[in-house]
């Protein structure tokens, strides 16, 4: 379907879902195989977490839909048999809108694998389309290489990137960032695109902003900040708080920041790991927020104390941030919502 005028927005995460849709992890594309049972113990316990809040569609290759059912056993969980490479279904599924009928469409993005990273991903460029054709869900396809971790939106016209990951030239070398900018407006109903310079240092996405900052109202971003001057993310949150600080919303308002303090460093292998209390998820009534226990106690409890101010009404759902980041990402990554309808 091609888009024709602007009748769907993307709304806020934090919107009434219908469902939320995540993808059981490939041993043969993950970065450590020998992890397989651990990672899919992780992935359990996420898709347990949501399912206490909301209905879960687990997508799964036909040739594990036994096995993987016998692991699942929820009512609120359904298995859907759509063969994919990898497991990151915030990325390669598709951004779900709605109009003001309560009608839905959803974006299909064009998928790479992150600048190619990771080979084959021929059936992840396809799950989004096959989720859609499931649910009988229009379908806008996109012009543009993109995954879902790299935007944020409030629902109210305004969304947050960064440059380092969507004018990165292995996503759309051809493509002008102006070019880009009237790609999503026009696709998300947005009106005003804020740009942060970088995400987290090693971020193998190449900066996902849901990593470093998020909407968790109209108007009001929080962002994971670093006060270690000897820590490659200070001048990476210096930067971009120096750009929020000078920026206003679609509306015209002034972004009011809500800074969170980082979790302590950990490394894996000799490789840094992108911990991030952003990475968390809205459900309906709840948040699913990753922790990471050990020396990060404090900062755990100030990242749970933060967003239960904010969200009063929700219940903190903590989950161990440890179990699947090895891979690359953490529970904001796994998931996509898909917005209630009428």
């Amino acid at each position: 379907m091609q888009l024709t005028k602007l009748d769907y927005s993307m709304p806020a995460e934090w919107e009434l879902h219908d469902r939320t849709l995540i993808a059981w992890p490939v041993k043969e594309s993950m970065v450590y195989p020998e992890q397989y049972e651990q990672v899919c113990a992780g992935y359990q316990k996420i898709i347990e977490a949501i399912s206490e809040f909301e209905p879960v569609t687990v997508i799964v290759n036909k040739t594990a839909v036994d096995t993987i059912s016998k692991k699942l056993t929820s009512n609120q969980i359904t298995l859907l048999a759509i063969d994919h490479n990898d497991a990151w279904l915030r990325d390669n599924g598709p951004t779900f809108l709605i109009n003001q009928a309560g009608e839905r469409a959803a974006v299909n993005w064009q998928f790479n694998a992150w600048g190619e990273k990771y080979m084959p991903y021929d059936l992840d460029d396809q799950v989004a389309n096959e989720i859609l054709h499931h649910f009988q869900i229009k379908s806008l396809d996109a012009p543009l290489v993109m995954e879902g971790g790299s935007i944020h939106v409030d629902g109210e016209g305004t969304l947050i990137t960064t440059e380092e990951c969507l004018l990165h030239p292995n996503r759309n070398p051809n493509l002008s960032k102006s070019e880009i900018e009237n790609i999503l407006k026009k696709y998300l109903n947005v009106s005003k695109i804020i740009w942060l310079k970088r995400g987290l240092s090693g971020d193998e996405t190449d900066g996902h902003v849901d990593n470093v900052a998020c909407f968790v109202a109209p108007g009001k971003v929080m962002i994971q900040v670093c006060d270690d001057k000897e820590d490659d993310n200070y001048p990476n949150t210096i930067e971009n708080l120096a750009i929020l600080q000078n920026e206003t919303d679609a509306l015209g308002r002034k972004i009011d920041i809500v800074p969170i303090k980082q979790p302590p460093r950990r490394y894996f292998n000799g490789k840094r790991l992108t911990l991030s209390y952003l990475n968390y998820y809205f459900v309906n009534g709840g948040i699913i927020l990753p922790v990471f226990g050990e020396d990060a106690k404090f900062t755990d409890e100030m990242a749970m104390q933060a967003l239960q101010e904010l969200f009063p009404s929700h219940k903190i759902r903590t989950v161990d941030g440890m179990a699947i980041i090895r891979e690359g990402g953490n529970v904001h990554c796994t998931t996509q919502q898909m917005v209630a309808g009428k």
